[in-house]
């Protein structure tokens, strides 16, 4: 049996596969790649050149689905000024539907994610859309908690000498990372 494992970024895919693996031994898991949320137009293609450096390294094949630069697709998916919860969900659900459609394309067993090992997402709430997005698509969403695995992201990160983001990926999620912080004096 194969699992569509959507993948955000080369070091969450190294931490979750191992995770994955030892749960799931039966089972092959592929990545695949489909991230129009990630921005800037830099960023976007740091983290693409990242995954497809560790799905080399580990001798995958990764599906690739919309690979493009995705700012105006996003947008249009999460409109001009979203909430958090809101743009999390519409985000979540945009990927998660492109997985499970191919994953139903490919004849896949099951679909995931490897956004189940980031401590910094919603997880209750990307369980909740995996599930929906399951049902829609008739095809299971494996919902394994991969976040006992976050720190391993760092090691694979350093170990492969792969890019490692500082924020989820979306242009909202930039901004909130500078002025959640409080400014900095200026030199005297």
């Amino acid at each position: 049996m194969a699992i569509l494992v959507h993948a955000c970024c080369g070091p969450c895919l190294g931490g979750a596969l191992p995770t994955l693996r030892a749960t799931h031994t039966q089972e092959e898991f592929v990545p695949f790649w489909e991230n129009p949320n990630i921005h800037g137009y830099q960023e976007y293609f740091q983290r693409f050149e990242s995954f497809q450096r560790l799905t080399t390294a580990l001798g995958l094949t990764p599906l690739i689905g919309d690979a493009t630069y995705g700012l105006r697709r996003f947008l249009a998916v999460v409109g001009p000024n979203p909430d958090r919860a809101s743009r999390c969900a519409a985000c979540f659900r945009l990927r998660l539907t492109a997985t499970a459609a191919r994953a139903r394309q490919e004849h896949f067993a099951a679909f995931s994610t490897t956004l189940l090992i980031s401590p910094y997402q919603d997880h209750s709430l990307l369980v909740q859309i995996g599930q929906e997005v399951s049902a829609a698509a008739g095809v299971p969403f494996l919902a394994q908690d991969l976040r006992p695995a976050f720190r391993e992201t760092y090691a694979v990160a350093r170990r492969e000498g792969l890019y490692k983001q500082k924020y989820c990926g979306c242009l909202f999620s930039e901004e909130e990372r500078f002025t959640a912080r409080p400014p900095r004096p200026s030199p005297a």
